[in-house]
């Protein structure tokens, strides 16, 4: 089975979150949200939510993908962080998937994991991201995959982002059926 790492902090963005969480564990991925600290998080909309685990205590533990949900404050907050970097910059080590949407992807830019690929975030963020990272080769795609590497535009792109992750993990067959499950 494979495994998913969720970090996340203040200011995520709901539906990114949720939604990847859910349709993951729909594909029977295993997946552990895990707050910066530990502690039950606010996000965008002032929306509680639950973390699964600490990062610190699960950091070092063997995920085959890390995905990073966007919304602010918490994308700048994970960018900051020195144990996301560690996870991301492991996950690449190890040649596994890395993952974000929204605002997020410019964490990934920040650390050096987007130099010479395809890449989209939320509009907004695009002159950060190539500011960043000018090899980097930015698409207004809804998804956008390069090896490793799966990033995404926002909120309204956060089901299609999920599909590709779960094909990435079990096969386009598994995304196809989830997909029809959802009606999406």
């Amino acid at each position: 089975m494979a495994k998913v790492l969720v970090p996340f902090t203040t200011g995520v963005e709901e539906i990114e979150f949720v939604a990847v969480v859910d349709l993951l564990r729909r594909a029977d991925i295993e997946v552990c949200t895990a707050s910066l600290d530990g502690h039950p998080v606010a996000g965008r909309s002032n929306i509680i939510m639950k973390a699964d685990a600490a990062l610190p205590d699960v950091m070092h533990d063997n995920w085959d993908m890390v995905v990073l949900p966007g919304g602010l404050p918490n994308a700048h907050l994970l960018r900051d962080n020195a144990n996301v970097k560690a996870v991301v910059e492991r996950l690449r080590a190890e040649s596994k998937s890395i993952a974000a949407i929204c605002a997020a992807p410019m964490a990934l830019a920040a650390y050096g994991i987007t130099v010479g690929k395809r890449v989209t975030s939320y509009p907004a963020f695009q002159a950060e991201m190539e500011k960043l990272q000018p090899s980097s080769v930015y698409v207004d795609d809804a998804v956008v995959e390069d090896e490793f590497l799966i990033t995404s535009r926002g909120a309204g792109t956060a089901v299609a982002f999920a599909l590709r992750l779960i094909a990435r993990l079990c096969g386009e067959a598994k995304a196809e059926a989830v997909k029809l499950s959802i009606i999406a």
